[in-house]
């Protein structure tokens, strides 16, 4: 069993290696959280600190220029990258699990317990997702990071309770799933020891494609100015350049590294998701 697990492993990273898309997608990723992770401690200014000339172009001193007030955009830009992450991790964490759980007693148990689920799902499926968010930032007068992130993970997970119910049906029809139940087993035990790990696959890649909606719901919302009270962020800072016309007055290097890294960011997580699809199916690994 154990040589069985070992090969099974050293398989997986063989073709994980060989699979450019998700050696370019991780490549991606990774970089942009090592940048949110040291980038803070590469530039002497805070973020929100009057520094240098206003709507000064990238030089040695700023590396991304300055915005209309002075402010070192590499500052912001470097600051704002942890919290995309965390809204983004903790969002689409959170909507996984909701819409995993759901999707796991309602596809398990069947019957009424199903219909009720399943009427819930629809329901909040079928609500305009952002029009929500708006209505619920909007009537917030203080509003933070972890707020956002648990807005957009209340409102994102019906389609994941629908994909992971259908996953559960089919499951629980095999033949492994009937001698747990013959023997004895509870159904949780069962949900958790025989369903789960065979939906583990699908439920990373679950989370990637959750994870890159959150960070662009949280992206619209700082956009439009329904954002966070506090702090910065990739979308505050397209928000403040938009306000203050840096697109008509050329200003480009201080809206473009944020909309471009939310783009590579949210791209990255699609390619990463694309490319462990290719890994995990065999019928894919030779494309």
């Amino acid at each position: 069993m154990k040589a069985q697990k070992n090969r099974t492993k050293n398989e997986f990273l063989y073709f994980a290696w060989r699979n450019k898309k998700l050696r370019i997608g991780i490549f991606i990723l990774l970089f942009f959280i090592l940048l949110a992770i040291v980038g803070p401690y590469l530039t002497p200014y805070d973020p929100w600190a009057y520094v240098g000339p206003p709507a000064s172009g990238p030089s040695q001193k700023f590396w991304f220029g300055t915005t209309m007030f002075g402010q070192d955009v590499f500052s912001q830009f470097v600051h704002g990258l942890r919290p995309v992450f965390l809204v983004g991790a903790f969002g689409g964490g959170l909507a996984t699990l909701i819409g995993t759980v759901i999707g796991f007693i309602a596809g398990y148990r069947g019957g009424w317990i199903d219909e009720i689920l399943n009427t819930l799902t629809n329901v909040v499926l079928v609500i305009p997702t952002l029009a929500l968010l708006l209505i619920l930032a909007a009537y917030l007068g203080v509003r933070s990071f972890f707020i956002q992130a648990v807005f957009i993970g209340c409102t994102a997970w019906p389609w994941t309770a629908r994909a992971v119910r259908a996953q559960t049906m089919s499951l629980k029809a095999r033949e492994f799933v009937d001698l747990a139940r013959i023997s004895g087993m509870r159904a949780t035990k069962i949900i958790l020891t025989e369903i789960a790990p065979n939906m583990l696959s699908y439920l990373v890649m679950v989370f990637i494609l959750q994870f890159g909606g959150a960070i662009l719901n949280a992206a619209t919302l700082d956009f439009i100015g329904l954002g966070p009270t506090r702090g910065i962020s990739l979308g505050l800072m397209m928000q403040i350049a938009l306000l203050w016309g840096a697109l008509p007055l050329g200003m480009w290097w201080w809206f473009i590294p944020p909309g471009l890294t939310i783009a590579l960011l949210v791209g990255a997580l699609y390619i990463t998701n694309v490319g462990l699809d290719e890994v995990f199916n065999p019928k894919l690994r030779g494309i």
